[in-house]
């Protein structure tokens, strides 16, 4: 039986940062699902094309080829075998990745991939539907999550460090923002799974968010 670990949760909670880890302790895979959105948004962008029109963005989706290849620092993440994983982490990038997750047909040849990869191996997943719509049989799901305050901080402080001008405030507005549209979109929207096990990082350091992480998958594949 394959290991495949969901983890869903809002932007912010940590998750792919999380999944790296996890996965390297468990030492397997880790397949950060929200980059390759992120990768047609910022495709969307460098060629002009209007993130609010569903007919050409589910057009870019299908012509375009998307890849993951992993080495010593994690997944890179590919577009036309362009590795643009250093390119896809800005504001800008996270608003237009939430707004082309909301097509079906985007969604729907996104989940067919990600699908495809868990099944070659065993992995972690992280992203916004990993539990309720990519891997509905996952050995574990975890819904990870903090408080609003929180986050926004620790995307700040991350911001802060790679030199990008936003204020606190701007990147909690920012986040409250992403948060409304990835939670009422009307395909998928990100919604914690019935099954899923909430953990909330909000009082927790990185490590204990791990620990609890890893303890919660010991105990569900037993």
């Amino acid at each position: 039986m394959s290991l495949n670990i969901a983890i869903d949760g809002p932007v912010g909670a940590g998750k792919s940062s999380i999944s790296d880890a996890v996965a390297a302790r468990l030492g397997i895979l880790h397949l950060d699902t929200g980059a390759m959105y992120r990768a047609l948004g910022l495709t969307a962008l460098r060629r002009g094309i209007d993130v609010g029109d569903e007919k050409k963005i589910t057009e870019l989706c299908e012509a375009l080829q998307f890849g993951v290849k992993y080495g010593q620092n994690g997944q890179r993440t590919l577009v036309e075998g362009e590795d643009v994983t250093g390119l896809i982490r800005t504001p800008e990038v996270s608003m237009a990745a939430s707004t082309v997750s909301r097509y079906a047909d985007v969604r729907r040849r996104m989940v067919r991939l990600q699908q495809e990869l868990a099944a070659q191996t065993d992995m972690v997943l992280d992203g916004r539907d990993i539990c309720t719509t990519v891997l509905p049989n996952a050995t574990a799901k975890i819904y990870l999550t903090a408080s609003a305050e929180e986050r926004a901080r620790r995307r700040y402080k991350e911001m802060a460090e790679k030199g990008m001008p936003d204020t606190y405030e701007q990147v909690l507005e920012d986040l409250k923002k992403r948060d409304e549209q990835d939670m009422n979109r009307p395909v998928e929207p990100l919604r914690k799974a019935e099954d899923a096990v909430e953990v909330d990082s909000t009082g927790l350091s990185f490590d204990e968010t791990v620990e609890t992480i890893l303890r919660i998958v010991e105990a569900k594949a037993k």
